[in-house]
Formats: structure tokens, C-alpha cells, sequence
């Protein structure tokens, strides 16, 4: 095909994208009132949060990056990511722990002040996934490090990623924690 023609028809053609799923407006202002609230009642400010790949596929990440495009906008819900563990309150790990990354899971771990939380996202950091007992994989997140939140889904979605981040402020507010959910 000529280039010409085969731009003609790139030009011409409509958009692959998905539409955008059907969201309440007042549903989310409630959860960013909810969000901020608890925030500022567990932290006395906003939630700053690190992430942590420990050796995933990436379909995790690109759940976690979707949570800060125009769409979901997480920083209006009270929560941003943070380029260092030690400004950070949550680490949220995706992937299976690596044999590789251990060591640097452990020292990102160290590093964040307390008090922290450990969140494992997707089931390769719940318990290792696909990956568990092969030769260079520690297992899932909480084989290295305590987890006080798990997010399921292999990715979970935005907005399972969003209830989950407000569970672990708001441990009361769900029926029977998480398992390994701080009060």
C-alpha cells in the first residue's frame, strides 16, 4: 500500500479507543469527601504513596497509572505518588517478589517512616501468581514483607485499586477487614 493512500486512510478511519465507562459524579465527590476525611483523621493530611515493582508483567502498573489520568484524577481523592520511600505512608507493591529485587523491596521497606503500610496489589504479589514456586521468585509479597492490604485481580481495576486505598484508611468502614487489615 502507498504511503498517501495509507495515510488517507489512517486519517479516515474512526478512533480504536474505548469509551469512557459511565461514572457518577456525585458517587465520586462522595468518595474524595470520604477519602479526605479519613485521611486527614489516620495522617492528619493527605496520603503519599510509593510504588513498588517487584517483578510483575506490568498489566498491574497499568492499572495503577490510569488512577492518575484525567479520568480518575487520584490526587483529588487526598492521595499522590511519591518518588521516595521516605516521603511515602504506603507502599504498594505490584509482581511477584523477584529473588532479585528482595534485597531492594526490604531497603524501600526500611526506608519509608512509620507509620507505613504495605498494600500487595494483583494476585502475583498476593501469593505469587503464575510465577509462585518457580527458581527466581520469593513468592508473594507478604514472603518478604508484613502486608496489611490485599487488592485482588490479575490487574484489579482503577476503581478496586480506589476502594482498596480507602479500606485501609477506613478499616471499619468494610465488613471483616482484609486480610492482615490494621485497625
Amino acid at each position: 500500500m502507498s504511503m498517501p493512500k495509507l495515510l488517507a486512510e489512517g486519517l479516515l478511519k474512526s478512533a480504536l479507543t474505548e469509551p469512557a465507562p459511565p461514572v457518577s459524579e456525585d458517587a465520586l465527590a462522595q468518595l474524595a469527601r470520604r477519602v479526605d476525611g479519613a485521611a486527614r483523621r489516620r495522617l492528619g493530611r493527605s496520603l503519599s504513596i510509593r510504588q513498588v515493582d517487584a517483578g510483575s508483567c506490568n498489566g498491574c502498573e497499568l492499572e495503577l497509572h490510569a488512577l492518575s489520568n484525567a479520568f480518575y484524577d487520584l490526587e483529588r481523592f487526598g492521595f499522590r505518588f511519591v518518588a521516595s520511600p521516605r516521603h511515602a505512608d504506603v507502599l504498594l507493591v505490584t509482581g511477584p517478589v523477584s529473588l532479585n529485587m528482595r534485597e531492594a523491596l526490604e531497603r524501600t521497606y526500611a526506608a519509608t517512616p512509620a507509620p507505613k503500610w504495605v498494600v500487595a496489589v494483583g494476585a502475583c504479589a498476593i501469593d505469587g501468581g503464575e510465577f509462585a514456586g518457580g527458581y527466581a521468585c520469593a513468592g508473594g509479597v507478604a514472603a518478604v514483607l508484613p502486608v496489611d492490604l490485599r487488592i485482588p485481580g490479575c490487574p484489579p481495576t482503577p476503581e478496586a485499586l480506589l476502594a482498596g486505598l480507602l479500606a485501609l484508611l477506613e478499616p471499619e468502614a468494610i465488613k471483616g477487614r482484609p486480610p492482615g487489615a490494621q485497625p
